[in-house]
């Protein structure tokens, strides 16, 4: 397994995350996903991703579990706070300092941990102070219950202001977690070029576009059954921006170039992502443990120029490259 640093940080990860968004306490059952998870240490993963309302808080709880009788200083356990847990009343859900607060100990109590390495802002919160939030965050750090803050999907500007807080409150802000794949390079030219400069890392999710770029997907065909194209519980909406039979095609034009680099589909799109100098990790999900295997064959893989331009011209016209496409939510919208 590579290792990496987080940013610019002392902090080091595993370059293949695991991650149980859209799985653990919902697609996939709890002995399936101790069995991912079993294996991803096995594969050398030491990074593990998580946030409280994946499954509505079961999805931590499940990982907490797996992870029972690990070394904790061998692990690296991230998680994140921002959308709505338990009932969804109004202070269930943001980033004030009384649901950062709250959050922080629920997580921990299912993590079945005294600290988390990671401790990210899920979203921005227009409905609070920048300031407000970055306090509380700086109060979890010095009450050593994570050792890290880090943010998901914040637009450049977002995140050089709470960067610039953050330095002034004396706590390391390292990460970004944005979606980024060969088809949504959205953070590529405004995010990661404020971030190579502040010294954050991306530990981006959703490295083969929700399955999409493993190929399995064909034009004019119909998704495969139980694949997450048919998945009722979220994962059918996640993806269906590519189910375009233009976008499908051009896909199954990347088989020959995975297979002259010596490469199966997955392990190219991951690779693929680990190319930028400012990714540090790339996050990965299973239902079954042979995924988990098929993915991390990925660390490590150098792509050639040649590989990346034929990449290119094969998906190009359907690339989203908008950075206004990084958007969070107002909380008044769920």
């Amino acid at each position: 397994m590579e290792i990496r640093n987080l940013g610019a940080s002392g902090l080091k990860i595993s370059a293949i995350a695991y991650g149980n968004w859209l799985t653990h306490g919902s697609q996939v059952e709890e002995e399936a996903a101790t069995a991912c998870v079993r294996q991803a240490l096995d594969e050398g993963i030491t990074t593990f991703d998580t946030a409280d309302v994946y499954a509505n808080t079961k999805a931590e709880s499940v990982l907490g579990k797996a992870l029972q009788g690990e070394r904790r200083e061998g692990l690296e356990i991230f998680t994140k706070v921002y959308w709505p847990t338990g009932p969804g009343k109004h202070n269930d859900h943001g980033l004030s300092r009384k649901h950062i607060m709250e959050s922080i100990d629920g997580s921990l109590g299912r993590l079945g941990t005294d600290y988390v390495d990671l401790y990210q802002a899920h979203r921005y919160d227009y409905e609070t102070p920048l300031e407000e939030t970055m306090e509380a965050f700086a109060d979890v750090v010095r009450a050593g219950k994570a050792l890290y803050i880090g943010v998901s999907e914040w637009r450049a500007e977002e995140i050089r202001a709470a960067h610039a807080l953050a330095r002034e409150l004396h706590v390391p802000l390292v990460s970004n977690q944005p979606q980024y794949n060969m088809l949504w390079r959205v953070i590529e030219t405004e995010v990661v070029p404020a971030c190579e400069e502040l010294g954050v890392g991306q530990i981006v999710w959703s490295p083969i576009a929700q399955g999409v770029l493993t190929g399995k997907y064909k034009p004019g065909e119909q998704p495969p059954a139980g694949s997450r194209a048919t998945d009722d519980k979220g994962g059918a909406n996640m993806i269906k921006r590519w189910m375009d039979d233009d976008v499908l095609e051009r896909v199954q034009r990347l088989v020959p170039i995975a297979e002259e680099a010596g490469l199966g589909m997955a392990e190219l799109a991951v690779a693929w992502v680990l190319q930028n100098d400012n990714v540090s990790a790339a996050i990965i999900g299973a239902s079954r443990p042979e995924q988990v295997t098929q993915n991390v064959k990925a660390a490590g893989v150098k792509l050639d120029p040649a590989t990346l331009k034929a990449i290119d011209e094969v998906l190009d016209p359907v690339v989203e490259r908008d950075p206004a496409k990084t958007q969070s939510p107002a909380r008044r919208d769920f």
